[in-house]
């Protein structure tokens, strides 16, 4: 969707746009030179509206908060990428790396 239709999902103004797009809160994708959002764009926006609208956080809380959010999503990937490679090994192999980690889990409770 275009800036237009984007904004009358979340019922902002251009200026506001403008400040999420320039502190890197949303990064749209641009196609014939015209910004283009998405599903994930438009979850992310609904998230600082929340943020900084009903919940009253500041532009550094929300810089924060979108930093962790992307940190979170990162981990998750790695993760996923992690158990697939787990998976492909061997039975006894693929056993020892899942004890090995309730070891680590384990470890943890302590």
């Amino acid at each position: 969707m275009d800036d237009h239709e984007f904004r009358l999902h979340l019922k902002i103004e251009v200026s506001e746009l403008e400040l999420w797009v320039e502190q890197g809160w949303l990064v749209p994708a641009i196609r014939e030179g015209r910004r283009r959002f998405g599903d994930a764009d438009l979850a992310r926006a609904r998230l600082i509206f929340d943020l900084t609208h009903r919940m009253g956080v500041n532009e550094a809380g929300v810089d924060l908060i979108m930093d962790l959010v992307d940190q979170l999503h990162g981990m998750r990937g790695t993760m996923r990428q992690l158990v697939t490679a787990i998976n492909r090994q061997d039975v006894e192999i693929r056993q020892r790396l899942l004890g090995a980690l309730g070891e680590l889990d384990d470890i943890g409770r302590l």
